[in-house]
């Protein structure tokens, strides 16, 4: 009762903070596997029924990986109606930085009216990998999930979305009824430091996880090759478990070569990780190490240490050459296995593309204001590091022999001695970071315009952004924003844009444009093109290269001015000098 009161607690504390369908044929391809095992026993405080699962289900733009409708939870149970939850968020959203955070409002599920195949393996039920991708690829389900999305089914299956499928769980923990994924387990568990691995192991991080995972790479998750049959790590599930994806049209059949593709920017100080796992626990009297090899030097990561079943990113700091090319960084270890051995890195300039010299008798008269584009971006991440202290544990080991006087009587005397038979205690120190920005636009120094909101087109705007990079972690374990780019709508937010210099750097770093090489002072500006239509003129900005062990944090800023008339109403006064 104390444990259940006391879970109770936690979670408001951490709510403070934080027709019948019939076979058709396929119209989907799966890319789907699982595995699992045995379940073990429960308790009446921690415990997991069998069948009482579910599947949400995310639509997935491909092209930057972004839902475009709210997941729709599908199962064939009812569960309570008090029941604690995270929400409707996909493991996509979690990955670019969605923070958990437990829900006791309404939760909201789809009986689909074909019931769904059994996902979750147990003791007493197994599961069919061919029957899971049978359903979720019929055609029918499909236009199912399409009307429960609310997105039109012809849209869905274009060849540009993705369905992204996970399982979910109905599990009893500590006396609350909740409803988790396999992604929000991991969460969950890394909140309460290991205690619903404590309670809940063989579902939570065993069989809920291996219910489905990834035969290929795909929406930037990676392919599982490790275990199916064993437990896994936070680490692990957070990375490359419990995901399903359908794809639709030109789906790749043979998967690619197992390595990452990752892309650098050319002079930048850059953290290159992987995830170190292991069966067994490595521990301080032979710890692990993990070497990269990167163009042509070696550094080497010691002193690792793991639990046994649990896993830990490794990761190392270098700075990327001055020209783009491929670099190829090879990754080995001493001890446990790794989820790449080989990297292969694309360092680019940004710097290749500025906006062409404006002319006063440049005109497009076809022009229509595009969709300001969302870049993916990712603003906070989480990572952590294992130690490990030995806990004495003090036996004495009796040895008992018989010493005889000289009148031939004795007696026993025990010549034993203490052994200890202590343990590895291990900690996993935690640390997260997150990165914000802000950005100001306003007409350059010679434009005539006195307000900051508005603009005469063919002027120019100065582009200002400032950035807060906010962690607990050592520095040798981030970086600061080192990068950020524009692009305009008079380009369709494509094709052309201008790199900015960093002002200032560091965690709480500045940037501005690069000077116009077409101006004729010199300014830091960005020339409007005369044509451009009375109305709202809204360039972008990416943030990028505010690196962790977990990836890079990225975000887009967006700010409007008003366009209302353009220079040569000006003319009549005096000439004005566009560049």
């Amino acid at each position: 009762m104390k444990r259940c009161v006391m879970s109770i607690i936690f979670l408001i504390s951490f709510l403070l903070v934080l027709p019948p369908f019939s076979l058709a044929s396929g119209e989907g391809d799966g890319n789907i596997d699982h595995g699992g095992g045995g379940m073990g026993n429960g308790s009446n405080q921690n415990f997991w029924n069998t069948h009482d699962e579910g599947v949400r289900v995310t639509i997935v733009r491909d092209s930057d990986k972004t839902p475009i409708a709210t997941p729709v939870d599908f199962t064939n149970r009812t569960p309570p109606s008090n029941i604690l939850h995270f929400g409707k968020i996909s493991k996509s959203q979690y990955a670019n930085g969605t923070r958990l955070s437990p829900n006791t409002g309404v939760y909201n599920y789809v009986h689909p009216q074909k019931e769904l195949p059994y996902i979750i393996k147990s003791n007493r039920g197994q599961t069919s990998i061919e029957e899971i991708k049978s359903y979720f690829t019929d055609e029918l389900v499909i236009r199912y999930i399409a009307q429960a999305s609310r997105v039109d089914y012809d849209t869905l299956i274009n060849g540009n979305y993705k369905l992204l499928l996970e399982p979910i769980a109905y599990i009893t923990f500590q006396g609350t009824k909740m409803a988790m994924t396999a992604h929000e387990a991991a969460l969950y568990d890394q909140v309460l430091s290991g205690g619903l691995r404590s309670k809940m192991v063989s579902l939570t991080h065993q069989n809920l996880p291996l219910s489905m995972f990834l035969e290929t790479p795909d929406l930037g998750f990676p392919a599982w090759n490790g275990s199916t049959s064993s437990r896994v790590s936070n680490d692990q599930i957070l990375s490359a478990l419990g995901l399903g994806i359908v794809r639709f049209k030109d789906a790749p059949t043979t998967p690619p070569p197992i390595q990452t593709q990752v892309e650098y920017r050319t002079n930048t100080d850059v953290i290159t990780s992987v995830l170190l796992s292991t069966s067994k626990q490595i521990n301080p009297k032979a710890p692990a190490s993990v070497t990269f090899s990167i163009m042509r030097s070696s550094l080497t990561v010691t002193n690792i240490v793991i639990p046994e079943g649990d896993s830990q990113l490794v990761w190392v700091n270098w700075r990327t050459p001055s020209t783009p090319q491929t670099v190829s960084i090879q990754v080995s270890s001493s001890d446990g296995s790794l989820s790449e051995n080989l990297i292969q890195a694309a360092i680019v300039d940004l710097d290749q593309n500025p906006p062409p010299d404006p002319k006063a008798t440049d005109r497009n008269s076809a022009y229509r204001l595009p969709t300001v584009p969302a870049y993916s971006g990712k603003t906070s991440a989480s990572w952590g590091v294992w130690s490990a202290t030995w806990h004495e544990y003090l036996v004495w080991i009796p040895d008992w022999e018989w010493v005889e006087n000289s009148k031939g009587k004795g007696r026993w005397r025990d010549r034993g001695y203490w052994e200890d038979q202590g343990w590895w205690d291990y900690h996993r120190t935690s640390y997260t970071a997150s990165l914000s920005a802000n950005q100001t636009i306003a007409p350059d120094s010679k434009s005539p315009t006195r307000s900051t909101s508005q603009l005469k087109s063919g002027y120019g705007i100065e582009i200002n952004s400032t950035t807060s990079l906010s962690s607990n972690a050592p520095s040798s374990h981030i970086t600061g924003a080192q990068h950020a780019i524009s692009y305009f709508p008079e380009f369709a937010y494509q094709k052309y844009w201008w790199l900015h210099d960093v002002k200032t750097p560091g965690y709480s770093a500045s940037f501005w444009l690069k000077p116009n090489e077409y101006s004729t002072y010199e300014s830091r500006v960005h020339f409007t093109p005369i044509w451009f239509p009375d109305g709202p003129y809204t360039p972008i900005t990416r943030i990028l290269d505010a690196w962790t062990p977990a990836g890079m944090l990225s975000l887009q800023l967006q700010s409007t001015i008003t366009i209302s008339g353009n220079l040569f109403s000006d003319w009549h006064i005096a000439p004005q000098n566009t560049k």
